[in-house]
């Protein structure tokens, strides 16, 4: 078989502990999406192999902005996160499609299934979606998410962080993941980021303060890569 097979995602497997185990009973609704038998392969047909593209639908190149999708600007701090999206050797991954979604500022989504004792922001909507450009690299400005409870045991909370999805040359390749923010005091206590046991894989999620990115009197930045394969690959959820 003849090509670069490193750039196949997955062709370099991760090591044990760097991806979230399906199961992990600290985390109560893994042991419900657990599967409980062995994993049936299922053929790919041309329809898993052969797209989508996002580039006639998508026009936002880069940099997308969920601080100006409302009448106002939306409570809360303004922030911007960017870095670049990169495949197992290091190499940008140009026209990917990158999703985000969080909670406001208070900590809630615009969602009703969210009922936390938390305001909505009328002028925050909490998602948007962004092309890499030839580079790879995109920029989203947003405000800083809030905490929030959620259940999962007695006085649990999650740690402020944004989704992330990577949309990749077909449907095969949709992968998700979170991103945290620096010396979150919630760390040790939250155990969808305890689920990844190797530590290193714990703090690839967390971004880094960048000075070059943040914009006096305006907005704070916040650097973050997202390896999509192979052995130093991001965590992302459903991935073993």
């Amino acid at each position: 078989m003849g090509g670069d097979l490193s750039r196949l995602s997955g062709y370099r497997r991760p090591r044990p502990g760097t991806q979230p185990e399906y199961l992990h009973p600290p985390y109560k609704s893994s042991v419900k999406r657990a599967p409980a038998q062995p994993l049936v392969m299922l053929p790919h047909g041309l329809t898993e192999i052969t797209g989508p593209t996002f580039e006639s639908e998508v026009r936002e190149i880069r940099s997308c902005d969920l601080t100006r999708q409302h009448a106002q600007p939306p409570m809360g701090e303004r922030i911007v996160v960017a870095g670049r999206v990169l495949d197992e050797d290091g190499r940008p991954l140009p026209r990917t499609l990158v999703e985000v979604w969080q909670a406001n500022a208070a900590g809630r989504y615009l969602h009703s299934v969210d009922q936390h004792d938390a305001p909505l922001d009328p002028n925050f909507g909490g998602a948007g979606r962004i092309l890499t450009d030839d580079e790879g690299r995109y920029r989203v400005v947003t405000i800083r998410p809030g905490a929030y409870p959620w259940g999962n045991h007695d006085n649990a909370w999650r740690p402020a962080h944004i989704h992330f999805s990577i949309f990749g040359t077909d449907f095969r390749t949709r992968l998700v993941t979170q991103m945290y923010f620096p010396d979150d005091p919630m760390f040790p206590y939250d155990p969808i980021m305890q689920s990844i046991r190797d530590e290193r894989s714990r703090r690839s999620l967390i971004s880094r303060f960048d000075l070059s990115l943040t914009q006096p009197e305006w907005a704070l930045g916040f650097a973050w890569d997202i390896v999509v394969c192979g052995e130093h690959a991001t965590p992302f959820e459903g991935r073993v």
